[in-house]
């Protein structure tokens, strides 16, 4: 009888294994096809029930031969696993086609979508976020659990893990490769120009966050589905398929924290380092607790590397203010690209204030040996911040944050040295100050870190710098028009009142000439330069001349030695700081 149950169990075996010549493929186990599972269980109990006879010389032949029976049918069984698990791949193109399908007819329709819609990338990520994702249809999966069990008691457990491991790793592989991030080993991180790192990053955030979210859960569900009846063995296939890909994307991570400092990098840090903190949330509960301690334990330590390589290059911002000793100085005044780089710099990098508090409270484990010299830049003392010490509470980004402000103030004031004229160094701290405070002001990130008080007192510098300007520049045109030596006895002496006006029409020139080339890019700050000047020079002047143009005789005199009326003079100053050197020309 068993002899006779071999026979007909063999005929059907090869019946499944042979293929279809019309059709280009074999017979696969479906539902209808559950006599044929259960002869496989009953072939396999059968060979562990008559195992303890091969002793026997008459029942060792019955033995081997239901052994190679059962050996054949696991074999196929095998192939027929590995068929079920590779369908993804149809079925992704299927729909792959089927929605460009859809798209194509809804372009046919005259419905025109946006352009992006109809690229493989956006149906790929519909693939995605479709509950099918994975690519097995219900009865796909209810084989796939059936042959996983039979494969399992049989005693070809091994054999059933390996296909699924293979397959699933393979499909994942596949699926990164999709989202557009190939696989890349430390080294060749480390070789890889920046610039082409700058594309794959986002790759790799896309990658990891879609991992994290959506493509690891569902994994867990699909193992889960197949080993249904064998949870330790669901949990452990899943937990290795995590663990590989983890340590393909961390390895990314790894490369990358080694690579060369330098500022412009910290912004991609920053994502990558928030991806890799909110990453380690989204995967609470996604793992056994062992497996899941031991990958979150990977998770952190990458995300400290990446988080201190982050505080190295937001300091690094120190190194490039402090590099920054040309002694060539900005053409009329103007504001410094440094200082445009650097505030530029710090209301990007706030925009991630929250990430880099949290880093730099975390993650902070750099000495900066030069923190105490920091007040000095190129050997000359700045006015600097420092005399408001922060308060102990100020977060280390805060400090760090307020040290590279303090830096850039050094780093100006000794720039505004270069010029010769003393009024246009003036002029450059004053443009190079109220552009600093309208990015605080236009940042409501940095103006918290700076405070209040730090804005009052750099208002009180411009304050100064613009008292210091008039007193070098106007006060000495003013002193043209003083009376001392102009009277005697009463009466008022020509020659120097002639000398007193010659003097002021030749310093007025050359205020005029040389100042309307200095650059004022700020119209607020170019009208109250012009609106105090004309307050101190005008009066004083339409006074002088009208007490004493008299003295000279109407005519070539008159003509000769005023040269200004009041109204001149205004028109004058209304051209000053427009770094044009025309206005000076048309005086001349």
């Amino acid at each position: 009888f068993v002899e006779k149950f071999l026979d007909i169990f063999a005929e059907r075996i090869v019946e499944y294994e042979t293929v279809d010549e019309e059709k280009g493929k074999r017979r696969q186990v479906v539902e209808d096809d559950l006599p044929f599972l259960r002869a496989v269980n009953q072939v396999g109990k059968l060979k562990q029930y008559l195992a303890e006879f091969i002793a026997d010389p008459n029942n060792r032949t019955l033995v081997n031969h239901i052994g190679a029976i059962h050996q054949r049918a696991m074999s196929y069984l095998e192939d027929e696993f590995r068929v079920l698990l590779e369908g993804y791949r149809s079925n992704n193109e299927a729909l792959l086609e089927q929605q460009q399908q859809e798209e194509q007819q809804g372009a046919d329709r005259s419905t025109l979508p946006d352009s992006d819609d109809l690229t493989n990338d956006n149906v790929n990520e519909r693939i995605v976020q479709d509950d099918n994702f994975l690519g097995y249809a219900d009865d796909v999966l209810a084989n796939l659990n059936r042959i996983a069990n039979e494969m399992i008691t049989g005693g070809y457990e091994s054999e059933c893990c390996q296909v699924y491991t293979i397959t699933r790793r393979r499909a994942f592989d596949e699926c990164l490769d999709r989202m557009g991030f190939e696989k890349t080993s430390i080294d060749e991180v480390q070789k890889m120009q920046w610039e082409a790192l700058e594309n794959v990053i986002p790759a790799w955030i896309k990658t990891f966050k879609d991992c994290a979210n959506i493509y690891f859960s569902k994994e867990r569900d699909l193992a889960e589905a197949v080993f249904s009846d064998c949870p330790s063995i669901s949990s452990c296939l899943f937990s290795n398929l995590v663990r590989g890909v983890m340590i393909q994307l961390l390895n990314f991570t790894e490369g990358i924290a080694m690579v060369k400092r330098s500022t412009e990098k910290l912004f991609k840090f920053l994502d990558m380092y928030e991806t890799l903190r909110d990453s380690i949330t989204a995967m609470d509960g996604l793992l056994p607790e062992e497996c899941e301690i031991e990958l979150k334990t990977e998770l952190n330590m990458a995300k400290t590397r990446i988080g201190e390589a982050t505080i190295s290059i937001f300091c690094e911002l120190e190194n490039s203010i402090k590099s920054d000793t040309g002694k060539t100085p900005v053409p009329g005044g103007a504001v410094h690209p440094l200082t445009r780089y650097t505030m530029n710099y710090l209301k990007y990098a706030c925009e991630y204030m929250a990430t880099l508090e949290q880093v730099f409270k975390l993650h902070s484990k750099i000495e900066r040996a030069d923190s105490s010299s920091r007040s000095n830049f190129e050997g000359e003392t700045t006015q600097g911040y420092n005399h408001n010490p922060p308060p102990e509470n100020r977060s280390p980004f805060s400090v760090q944050m307020m040290a590279v402000m303090d830096l850039l103030e050094s780093n100006l004031e000794a720039k505004s040295k270069l010029y010769r004229e003393v009024g246009l160094g003036s002029i450059f701290m004053m443009n190079n100050g109220r552009y600093i405070l309208q990015e605080i002001r236009g940042s409501a990130e940095i103006h918290q870190v700076v405070g209040d008080t730090w804005c009052r007192k750099k208002s009180s510098d411009l304050r100064n710098y613009h008292k210091s300007y008039q007193r070098d520049t106007w006060s000495k045109l003013l002193s043209c028009l003083g009376q001392e030596g102009l009277q005697v006895n009463g009466k008022v002496v020509k020659p120097v009142l002639k000398e007193k006006f010659k003097n002021f029409n030749l310093m007025f020139d050359e205020i005029h000439r040389t100042q309307s080339t200095w650059v004022v890019s700020d119209e607020q700050l170019q009208s109250e330069l012009r609106v105090s000047i004309t307050a101190v020079v005008i009066p004083a002047y339409r006074s002088f001349l009208g007490r004493f143009s008299q003295y000279l005789d109407p005519g070539r005199q008159s003509e000769k030695y005023i040269k200004y009326q009041a109204e001149d003079i205004e028109t004058c100053l209304d051209e000053l700081f427009d770094g044009n050197n025309a206005a000076g020309r048309r005086r001349q």
